[in-house]
């Protein structure tokens, strides 16, 4: 998420964990066994909510993947497995700490090695990034003006790798709200879905995937190889996958990207409760891909 300060990018961050499920059991416990290897209380029960881990732009590789000298603990990625990891202000993160996510995003699991330990946690967690789209933090704001160059802006954004960014699946911008947009919220003219309304959506949408995956290691879309969808019945046809063709072609996606604008082409048909993507589904999602 980009957007000016005080444009709301935090709250939205932290409300996302309850639009997600409780937890099941397997879940639950894995959840629970690394809050225990981590040193946290569990309170002789299991977590059934989400984890929501946010660490400041300050910490290190450590903090955030895990390590340690004398005992190997997992870090605040492993904490937010099966829930989200909150990473504000990320272009404020040294770059060299933010690509020790790379890993964990396509495996699902961090392996810290030291000389005589070996330590792997699991990572499964959804990644949320907010950043201002310059230092001064209003370029584009209707209401106040930019003060930084061209360069400047370039320059702050490109603290995010190009490899890191390959695996973001949404691109948002976040703007300020108006005076008439929140009196319109505060009277409730405004069409508004409450939290459990949005997680009920989501819930849904999560039974029809592990229900298409029956049989298979996976229940989520996020969990399945783009190989796995791109063969047997699951294949979409040359219509349905032209945008996105097209964009590998000219080299405006990868090959991972391509498979991850699949599967949310896929989550996105299982919101709206349709059989498989759409021509649509598959553009929508590129466009949610690249929408910066």
């Amino acid at each position: 998420m980009v957007g000016p300060p005080g444009a709301g990018k935090s709250m939205l961050a932290a409300r996302l964990p309850a639009l997600l499920p409780d937890l099941d059991v397997d879940a639950a416990l894995e959840v629970s066994s690394v809050r225990s290897l981590a040193g946290l209380p569990v309170d002789g029960r299991l977590e059934t909510r989400p984890p929501f881990e946010d660490p400041h732009h300050s910490c290190s590789a450590a903090a955030l993947i895990g390590g340690g000298s004398a005992v190997l603990r997992p870090g605040a990625a492993s904490r937010a497995t099966r829930g989200v990891l909150f990473l504000d202000e990320a272009p404020e993160f040294p770059m060299s700490v933010l690509d020790c996510l790379r890993q964990p995003l396509e495996s699902g699991r961090v392996v810290i090695q030291r000389s005589r330990w070996k330590a792997e946690f699991p990572a499964r967690f959804q990644l949320v990034m907010a950043a201002n789209p310059c230092p001064c933090g209003h370029y584009g704001s209707r209401d106040v003006a930019c003060s930084c160059s061209p360069f400047q802006r370039r320059r702050y954004l490109g603290r995010l790798s190009g490899p890191l960014v390959d695996r973001i699946d949404l691109q948002l911008r976040v703007n300020r709200i108006s005076s008439s947009q929140f009196r319109l919220a505060a009277d409730g003219v405004a069409s508004t879905v409450s939290t459990a309304e949005a997680r009920s959506r989501v819930a849904a949408a999560r039974a029809r995937a592990a229900e298409r995956l029956i049989g298979t290691p996976w229940r989520l879309n996020a969990e399945v190889p783009g190989q796995w969808l791109r063969s047997g019945s699951r294949r979409l046809t040359p219509h349905e996958t032209r945008v996105i063709d097209g964009a590998l072609e000219g080299g405006r996606l990868t090959m991972r990207g391509y498979d991850r604008v699949l599967r949310l082409a896929w989550t996105l048909a299982d919101l709206a409760a349709a059989p498989r993507p759409t021509a649509e589904h598959v553009a929508s999602a590129l466009a949610l891909r690249r929408s910066l």
